[in-house]
C-alpha cells in the first residue's frame, strides 16, 4: 500500500505542479502585453522554475510506478509458483477471451 500512496502523493504533487505553470503561463502573457520587460523576465524565470518543478514531479511518479509495476511482477511470479493450476487457467480463460474478441471483429 505504499506504494499507492506515494503514487497518489506523487500524482497530486504533478497536478499541482501543472496547475502552477499554467496559472504562470496567463500570467507571463499578461505581464509580456501590458508591462515592460522586467516583468516579462521574472515571470519567465517563474514558469522556467515551476517546469523544472513538475519535470521532477514526474520522475518521482515514474520511479514510484516503476517500482509498483516490479512489485506486481514478483507478486504474480510468485502466484505461479505456488499455485501453478490457478495460473495456467487464469491464462487459458484470458486466451479464451481475446480469442472471442478477435472472432467478433471478423
Amino acid at each position: 500500500m505504499d506504494a499507492i500512496e506515494g503514487a497518489n502523493e506523487s500524482g497530486s504533487k504533478l497536478m499541482s505542479s501543472l496547475k502552477n505553470i499554467i496559472q504562470d503561463a496567463e500570467k507571463m502573457l499578461e505581464n509580456s502585453a501590458t508591462q515592460g520587460s522586467e516583468s516579462f523576465q521574472k515571470a519567465k524565470a517563474k514558469l522556467e522554475s515551476t517546469l523544472m518543478d513538475a519535470k521532477f514531479a514526474l520522475r518521482e511518479l515514474e520511479e514510484v510506478l516503476a517500482r509498483k509495476a516490479k512489485d506486481a511482477a514478483v507478486c504474480a511470479v510468485e502466484y505461479a509458483k505456488t499455485h501453478p493450476w490457478h495460473a495456467a487457467g487464469a491464462v487459458a480463460a484470458v486466451g479464451v477471451l481475446v480469442g472471442l474478441l478477435l472472432a467478433r471483429r471478423r
